[in-house]
């Protein structure tokens, strides 16, 4: 069972950031796997007056059209006239010269709006249902502050944060002194299995868990099925 170590006196919304590395790192992993995989599930449902806004680029899976940009890379979404969300995408090269795409979501499945597809074709011509990506949100944390999104068979991935810079927001509030060293960690649950015969199941807001748990701070995992089955009865039994 995984488990978080608390940072003391540090912002744990920040903290939550560090999902980059270690998602991005493992599903980087196997390139001649990406047609078989299985499409990843989304969050559950994303309310866009919340989503909107300006999100900084944190970490992302190397990716060949964004190979120019090199530092502060961010994504704006506003709503235009047609309730479509307008996409502008901006970094700055090595060199320090801006780089900028603009586009267009439209939301797949509303009103859960989780799957969206983006186009970068001219404005005029948008509205053809041809040359989109799919942006799916995969994971979003409850303040709206931190964001897994891709495409469902993590082809391409990025983590996005309200916060520029984030890590050394956390590693400045922590202080530490010279010799001292700051790791950040990451808890993504996946999909429950049975411990023995490893068949999967799907949890859903009628599902009723009974939680064993012996780890020591069980705070996300109450959290996340809170938020993905209809109740849980809790067994501590790390005595």
């Amino acid at each position: 069972m995984p488990f978080i170590k608390n940072f003391p006196k540090a912002s744990w919304r920040l903290a939550k950031i560090a999902i980059g590395g270690a998602v991005l790192t493992g599903l980087a992993v196997g390139t001649i796997a990406y047609a078989q995989a299985k499409p990843s599930p989304t969050v559950d449902k994303v309310e866009l007056d919340k989503y909107l806004g300006v999100w900084y680029e944190v970490a992302r899976k190397p990716m060949f059209f964004e190979r120019k940009c090199a530092y502060n890379v961010t994504a704006t979404y506003t709503l235009n006239e047609n309730g479509n969300i307008v996409v502008d995408n901006k970094c700055y090269g090595s060199e320090g010269n801006l780089q900028q795409s603009l586009g267009e979501a439209f939301v797949e499945n509303a009103p859960f709006n989780t799957k969206l597809r983006v186009s970068f074709l001219p404005e005029g011509v948008r509205w053809i249902p041809v040359a989109r990506g799919d942006y799916w949100i995969l994971k979003l944390d409850n303040d709206y502050q931190t964001v897994l999104v891709g495409e469902p068979r993590r082809k391409y991935l990025w983590v996005l944060s309200r916060t520029p810079q984030p890590k050394k927001e956390i590693i400045h509030e922590l202080n530490p002194t010279p010799e001292q060293h700051i790791f950040f960690s990451t808890i993504i649950y996946g999909t429950p299995y049975h411990i023995c015969s490893k068949i999967t199941f799907q949890l859903h807001q009628d599902t009723e868990v009974l939680l064993a748990c012996g780890i020591a701070n069980p705070k996300s995992l109450k959290q996340y099925l809170e938020k993905h089955t209809a109740a849980y009865l809790e067994k501590n039994i790390s005595n």
